[in-house]
């Protein structure tokens, strides 16, 4: 029996990002399973593994059931204590139980003002004060961490952390609607937009969940800042460069345009997700690189 991560919309279930980075980001075996966030009734989609009502939730492999992202860093720094969820230093790994501690209770103007919204990047929206008061709290927390236990890298605490993963879609936040933050700080959200994993879950973000209009800001558009991808597109039919879906192994059925070359996936998902960014997806990348 594998662990089983429960998430919502890829698009906008900031707490989901954070769950599926502390698996995705360090190697940890899991089968998912999607929650629809256009059906607002989470709980009910989660009465099976209940208590836990929102997502992300895990059922470990022992039957152990976790719904808050905090506790499931924790528990999966205890089960695989080797994968470096926290730094192995102990004055960088409490730094960074205090940054995602933070994360996980504060910034409540931040969260209720900019909702993650991973398919827009905006412009022209006006933060609050209470907004620049949390972006002013992030700068001296996020400050803090880089001076004291940074170290080289651009991660807050030395090497990738659970606290960088509590934060990422602090950046998704910064990034789709332009706020203001200090060159130091505008660096660290660079590099989580950067980060293959972050543009994998932002790609499948785009083919996975509806538009949904709660979520929308009546603002012009503006292209996301993040690093330009590989242009691609769906196409009707092949034939393909590869035979087999690149992810899966089985045979194709769903088509995309790459690089002048056409390539193959075995379902609508798999083209679809790959299509925003081609290249951030290390199966796929293998396969262009090899053609």
């Amino acid at each position: 029996m594998k662990n089983t991560l429960y998430i919502g919309d890829p698009a906008y279930s900031s707490w989901s990002l954070r769950g599926w980075l502390l698996f995705e980001r360090f190697g940890l075996e899991r089968s998912t399973k999607w929650i629809d966030f256009a059906d607002q009734n989470v709980a009910e989609q989660l009465a099976d593994i209940a208590p836990a009502k929102t997502v992300p939730a895990v059922v470990f492999d022992d039957g152990a059931v976790l719904g808050e992202s905090l506790a499931i860093a924790e528990e999966l720094a205890s089960r695989f204590p080797s994968a470096g969820i926290w730094p192995d230093d102990s004055r960088a790994r409490a730094t960074a139980r205090a940054l995602a501690a933070e994360m996980h209770s504060g910034f409540g103007a931040l969260r209720a003002d900019c909702p993650m919204a991973l398919r827009v990047a905006y412009e022209g929206f006006d933060p609050s004060d209470d907004v620049l008061a949390d972006l002013s709290r992030l700068e001296v927390i996020w400050e803090h961490a880089r001076r004291t236990v940074g170290g080289e890298g651009p991660w807050l605490c030395g090497e990738y952390s659970a606290a960088d993963a509590f934060f990422a879609p602090v950046a998704a936040r910064i990034a789709t609607y332009g706020l203001p933050l200090s060159e130091a700080s505008t660096t660290y959200v660079a590099a989580h937009l950067a980060d293959p994993a972050f543009r994998r879950w932002r790609g499948m973000g785009f083919a996975r969940g509806e538009n949904l209009p709660w979520y929308a800001k009546d603002l012009p558009t503006r292209e996301w800042p993040g690093p330009t991808p590989l242009p691609a597109r769906p196409v009707e039919s092949g034939p393909s460069e590869n035979e087999t879906c690149p992810y899966s192994g089985k045979p194709v059925t769903h088509f995309m345009e790459a690089g002048g070359k056409v390539w193959g996936f075995c379902n609508a998902f798999c083209r679809d997700k790959t299509v925003p960014d081609p290249l951030a997806w290390p199966k796929f990348a293998a396969l262009y690189e090899a053609r």
